[in-house]
């Protein structure tokens, strides 16, 4: 795989994303996740999965460059979708998946860690939405798994503002698991998986099915409007100058239209 290593140590499978500069999420990346996942799933010598990122980020975001590409907003749509397939193959996974998140995980790299089952953070990390800088919308279920963790009136805030959260910041809302020194979080991060791959396979699957149980319609029924309003929204000026300016890197100038 060209952005994804897989190390096996005892029953936990080690996934480093390694993208540099920034570990961005293109379509290639999130589609080499999926076949991770696909093997590791056949394995069964692995109980637990880390998901980290190499370099000074877990994941920036989407690869807005090739937004570029895009030539519509059903094209768009048909994007975001195929993101939310993989993100929710990663929240209904049969083992235990753990994000270990350092340096900034936004955009899609926060959506990416928010489908894992446990996300564990340095101090100093910073994690945020900030799609709306853009012009656009969170487009991997953002938008349905924020509020479930931070609640309502937090997730509208993080969204309009664009403004991220500590890690600390983070493990006090809800959102992350435990922060720990950025020197520190990897090996703390073995440490966890290791320590839930210990238990009765049989029983880890059957309480990440518990656990998504009471969710699923609803959640299933907003991520799949997030994905039309995601093309919908691509299609609109103030989308394209977003991009515009992210890419010039200089502040858009929004118009409402």
């Amino acid at each position: 795989m060209k952005f994804l290593s897989v190390t096996r140590e005892d029953h936990v499978a080690y996934v480093k994303m390694d993208r540099p500069p920034a570990n961005a999420l293109s379509t290639e990346m999130i589609a080499e996740i999926d076949r991770v996942l696909d093997e590791l799933a056949a394995e069964r010598q692995i109980r637990s999965v880390l998901l980290y990122g190499e370099g000074r980020f877990f994941s920036a975001g989407a690869d807005i460059k090739e937004f570029t590409q895009i030539k519509n907003g059903m094209e768009f749509s048909r994007l975001a979708s195929k993101g939310q397939k993989v993100f929710d193959k990663i929240e209904n996974y049969s083992k235990p998946v753990v994000a270990a998140i350092h340096g900034g995980a936004l955009g899609g790299g926060l959506e990416l860690a928010m489908a894992c089952h446990i996300r564990l953070v340095s101090e100093n990390a910073t994690l945020g939405l900030p799609e709306l800088q853009l012009g656009l919308i969170p487009g991997f279920a953002g938008t349905q798994r924020l509020p479930r963790y931070v609640g309502a009136a937090k997730a509208a805030e993080m969204l309009f503002t664009g403004q991220p959260v500590s890690g600390t910041e983070a493990v006090r809302l809800g959102l992350a698991n435990q922060c720990f020194p950025q020197e520190e979080l990897l090996d703390k991060a073995k440490e966890w998986v290791h320590n839930i791959s210990k238990k009765s396979p049989s029983s880890l699957k059957a309480i990440i099915e518990l656990l998504q149980y009471e969710q699923q319609d609803r959640f299933s029924k907003g991520a799949e409007m997030e994905a039309q309003r995601f093309g919908e929204i691509f299609e609109t000026k103030d989308a394209q100058e977003g991009i515009r300016a992210f890419l010039e890197k200089r502040e858009p100038k929004f118009t409402g239209e």
